[in-house]
């Protein structure tokens, strides 16, 4: 099934992200050790000692949100850059020490954190410790290396967006759905600022943000608590804090109207993008609506018995492809999303309609109960069963620490969920799911390879890029 491009998605993530372990569903996850350096990092400890293994993770509140015009791009070219030595691991040692320890190492980049990780045997914590304190403030940054590295970003900026049509789509929607907030800049980077970036932007931007008291080290796995706080005083304690101020963030002002644009892009089909402003956790008016909303989320696109999925692709066959999207964990407020591409003999007006319609329903209609609790069940076990990775257990904790939630709501998420009902899920739906509140982006579709492809029509694809 198709799956829409997400504008701010993970750069550099991995593709296998679990470590091995038994399968085995931690019904009752064991309990997190928290402790604070006198640096101010801070570690978390989450014992799981299914499999002689863990995963060690460092997680920096810094993001491509915390950027400001002219720079966009430099928190994830600075992740790059992370990977290029020390005076005492030059260009290379980093993942040769990794590798020979049978161990894995990686990062991504999001919009409210970079992260850092190894995946490694449980007796070779203090490696990854050793090299990760290394590079939090001692990092090279050659001009020579850096030159080179913003060509690989450039390219990868190519393939990824401007070569993509659907992410194309979805940059210059999320541009146009925020006026003022941040999420309107790509992870990656306007191509502009990109070619502007110099070493000495990167410079200043490590210095600021890579400090122990802006980062939060989190392991989960094969694990004693105390041994790990013990080896993180001794690798990561002697670092020297650095002043960090938080970035004033523009708020983002009232929407009073629909916006909608047109992306002109040569592409096979064309596609359809549609986001409602919603609040997170973090600005909710009530602490149960980001959870009424992702189970509205999986309600429309929860597997192939959801809604979308049944009754737009396989039942009256308007969509090729359907799908629904919202996160409740951000730092900042964010969008509740729909996309999906027209099947054969249909077009963007009947597959905007149709989504239009099964958002009116989910106004109109309270859930059926027995609906509601098969979708619940479902994600409910779908979190539950993340549990059963080191890697997903460590992400959840370091993702929730580092915009601002705190860890302790991983504990709770679950039965949020569980509590959530058919009125509420209703409620959401009406107060947030509004045309005032709504921005539509349509591809259409221009000729590849010279073949003309299959056109959206003309007039709802919208009046440009409104802002």
């Amino acid at each position: 099934m198709h799956r829409r491009p997400i504008a701010r998605a993970l750069l550099a993530l991995p593709l296998i992200l679990a470590l091995p372990a038994p399968l085995t569903v931690l019904a009752d996850p064991p309990k997190v050790f928290e402790r604070q350096l006198g640096n101010g990092l801070k570690v978390l400890v989450k014992p799981d000692r299914r499999a002689p293994v863990l995963t060690s993770q460092v997680w920096y509140k810094v993001g491509s949100s915390y950027e400001y015009g002219g720079i966009t791009g430099v928190s994830h070219l600075l992740e790059h850059m992370m990977f290029k030595g020390t005076a005492a691991h030059p260009a290379g040692e980093f993942s040769r020490i990794v590798a020979e320890n049978g161990a894995e190492e990686n990062a991504f980049t999001g919009s409210d954190y970079t992260a850092y990780f190894e995946n490694l045997a449980s007796d070779r914590l203090a490696i990854a410790f050793e090299l990760e304190a290394d590079r939090m403030r001692n990092l090279r940054l050659d001009p020579d290396d850096f030159a080179k590295e913003r060509d690989v970003v450039t390219e990868e900026r190519r393939m990824r967006t401007d070569d993509d049509p659907q992410a194309l789509t979805g940059e210059q929607f999320e541009a146009v759905a925020f006026a003022a907030s941040p999420y309107r800049n790509p992870v990656i980077g306007w191509a502009g600022d990109l070619e502007q970036l110099k070493v000495e932007d990167l410079r200043d931007w490590y210095r600021l943000w890579y400090a122990p008291n802006n980062a939060t080290v989190v392991v989960v796995g094969d694990v004693e608590p105390e041994q790990v706080f013990a080896l993180a005083e001794q690798y990561f304690g002697p670092l020297k804090a650095e002043t960090v101020a938080p970035p004033k963030t523009q708020a983002e002002p009232e929407q009073r109207g629909e916006k909608r644009l047109q992306v002109k892009a040569p592409a096979k089909e064309p596609y359809l993008l549609m986001g409602y402003k919603t609040p997170a956790v973090v600005d909710a008016a009530a602490p149960w609506e980001p959870y009424a909303l992702e189970v509205l989320s999986s309600i429309l696109d929860g597997g192939s018995s959801a809604r979308l999925e049944r009754e737009l692709v396989r039942g009256s066959q308007i969509a090729s492809s359907a799908g629904a999207s919202y996160s409740a964990f951000s730092r900042l407020p964010g969008l509740f999303q729909l996309d999906g591409v027209p099947a054969k003999g249909h077009d963007i007006p009947a597959l905007e309609q149709a989504l239009r319609a099964q958002v009116e329903r989910l106004k109109q209609e309270p859930v059926a109960a027995a609906e509601l609790e098969r979708i619940r069940t479902q994600l409910i076990a779908n979190k539950v069963y993340e549990q059963d990775s080191v890697f997903n257990q460590a992400v959840k904790l370091g993702q929730l620490e580092t915009v601002g939630l705190g860890w302790e709501l991983a504990d709770q998420y679950v039965e949020r969920l569980a509590a959530v009902t058919p009125e509420q899920v209703q409620a959401v739906a009406q107060k947030y799911l509004t045309q005032d509140r709504l921005t539509v982006a349509v591809l259409d579709p221009q000729p590849v390879d010279g073949k003309q492809p299959k056109k959206a029509p003309a007039g709802l694809g919208g009046h440009g890029n409104v802002r």
